[in-house]
C-alpha cells in the first residue's frame, strides 16, 4: 500500500500546474465504511499503553522510537517530534530517529526541516528505500521536480515495484505538464497496488482534462466502488459525464462531491458555472464565493461573482471583485469602467454625513492686469518770452 503520508501530500494543489483544469485532492479509505474515530484511536492507544515504559525507563530511545512512530500513525507529529527530540538527546547518532523526525516535519508541512533531518539519516547510516521516498516527496511538494525525480528514480533502483514511487513519479510529470507520462506512471504504480483509490482518482482526473472521458470513467467508476466516501472520485465520474454530454446527471455527481467533501472546490466551480447559464445569481456567487476562496484564479469565475454580486445590488461587494479584476487584467477597460460607475452607486447610497465631499475641477479665472503707477504731473510753468 501507499504510505499514510500520501494522504497529507496530494491535497496540495499539484496538478494544477498539469493541464488546463486539472487540480489534486486526494482521499484515501478503507474498502469497507468504518468508524474513523476508532481506526485513529487504535496507534494513539497503543502510544499511550508506553508512557508507563517510558516514565521507569527514561533513557530508553527504542521505546521513544516506537511511541513516535505510533504518535505519527496517529496523525501527532508534534508529539512525535518531541518523543524524537527527547531521544536525541540520549543518542545523536541513530540515523532511524533522523528518519522519524524527517516523517515528522514532513507531517507538519516543515519542507526545509524534513529535507534537513533526512540528509542526517543517510549520513548516520539510515538505508532503504524509504528514506529516498520520503525526500522525492517532499522535494515534490516543494515543487523541486528535478530533484523529485532523481530521488524516486533512487527509490526505484532499490525496489523496483514500489507503488508509492511510481505514484509521486506520476505526480511529477503532471506537474510539468508531461500528461502521457504521468499516465503511464500511474498505471504501472495501479498494476502493482489496484486496490488505492487514490491512484484511481489521480487517473480519472488526468484523463478528464487530456479529454478521454470515456477511460475516466472507468477508473472513476472502480475507484468509487473502493472508497464510496470520496468527493473527489465523485466529482470525476461527474466531469466525464458533462465532457460527453450529459450536463444534468454531471451536476448530480458535483452536488453529492460536495456533500461528501465540502473542500472539493472544482465541484463548488462547475455548478456555479452551469447556475450563471441559468441565470440564477444567488447560486452562482453561493459557489463561487467558495471556489474562489480555495482557488482565486479559476477562469470566469470572479468575473462571474463580481456581477451576480451586482445584479443582486450587494455593490460593495461587487465593486471589490471589479478592483481585484482591474489588478488582474491592468489596462481593461471594461473593469475599470466597471469599477468607476459601481463606485459611483455605493456613494450614492451612502448619507450625506458619509459621502466623501466631492472635488470640483475649474479653470481660475485670470487675474486683471495690474496697472501701472500714473507717474507725477510736471508743473506747468509759463515760460519766458
Amino acid at each position: 500500500m501507499l504510505p499514510p503520508r500520501l494522504i497529507a501530500f496530494v491535497s496540495l494543489p499539484l496538478l494544477a500546474l498539469a493541464a488546463a483544469g486539472c487540480s489534486t485532492e486526494p482521499s484515501q479509505r478503507p474498502d469497507t465504511l468504518v468508524d474513523l474515530a476508532t481506526v485513529q484511536s487504535g496507534p494513539r492507544v497503543q502510544a499511550d499503553e508506553l508512557n508507563g515504559a517510558i516514565a521507569s525507563k527514561p533513557r530508553n530511545t527504542a521505546l521513544l522510537a516506537r511511541r513516535a512512530t505510533l504518535r505519527l500513525a496517529a496523525g501527532q507529529p508534534s508529539a512525535a517530534l518531541a518523543d524524537v527530540a527527547a531521544a536525541l538527546e540520549i543518542d545523536e547518532t541513530a540515523g532511524n530517529l533522523y528518519f522519524l523526525q524527517a516523517r515528522a516535519f514532513r507531517a507538519l508541512g516543515q519542507l526545509p526541516a524534513a529535507l534537513a533531518a533526512a540528509r542526517q539519516a543517510a549520513q548516520y547510516g539510515f538505508s532503504g528505500p524509504e528514506l529516498p521516498l520520503l525526500v522525492g516527496e517532499t522535494h515534490l511538494a516543494a515543487r523541486n521536480y528535478t530533484a523529485a525525480l532523481d530521488n524516486l528514480d533512487r527509490t526505484l533502483r532499490l525496489d523496483p515495484d514500489q507503488p508509492a514511487a511510481l505514484f509521486y513519479k506520476g505526480l511529477a510529470y503532471a506537474a510539468t505538464a508531461d500528461t502521457s507520462t504521468a499516465v503511464q506512471y500511474l498505471q504501472d504504480a495501479l498494476a502493482r497496488d489496484p486496490r488505492q483509490p487514490e491512484i484511481l482518482h489521480q487517473l480519472a482526473f488526468l484523463l478528464n482534462a487530456w479529454r478521454v472521458p470515456a477511460d475516466a470513467a472507468r477508473y472513476a467508476a472502480l475507484g468509487m466502488k473502493l472508497d464510496t466516501t470520496s468527493g473527489l472520485l465523485s466529482y470525476d465520474y461527474g466531469r466525464q459525464l458533462e465532457l460527453r454530454g450529459r450536463p444534468d446527471s454531471a451536476l448530480w455527481y458535483y452536488r453529492r462531491a460536495l456533500a461528501l467533501d465540502t473542500t472539493v472546490y472544482r465541484a463548488d466551480y462547475r455548478l456555479g458555472l452551469a447556475a450563471a447559464k441559468e441565470r440564477r445569481p444567488a447560486a452562482v456567487i453561493e459557489h463561487l464565493q467558495r471556489a474562489l476562496r480555495r482557488n482565486p484564479r479559476l477562469p470566469q469565475a470572479r468575473a462571474l461573482l463580481a456581477e451576480a454580486l451586482e445584479s443582486q445590488n450587494r455593490l460593495p461587494e461587487a465593486l471589490a471583485q471589479f478592483r481585484r479584476l482591474v489588478a488582474e487584467n491592468p489596462g481593461n477597460t471594461h473593469w475599470t469602467f466597471k469599477v468607476w460607475k459601481t463606485n459611483e452607486r455605493v456613494q450614492a447610497l451612502l448619507p450625506d454625513s458619509l459621502r466623501p465631499t466631492p472635488h470640483y475641477y475649474y479653470r481660475r479665472p485670470a487675474s486683471p492686469p495690474r496697472l501701472e503707477p500714473i507717474s507725477p504731473i510736471s508743473s506747468l510753468k509759463p515760460s519766458a518770452g
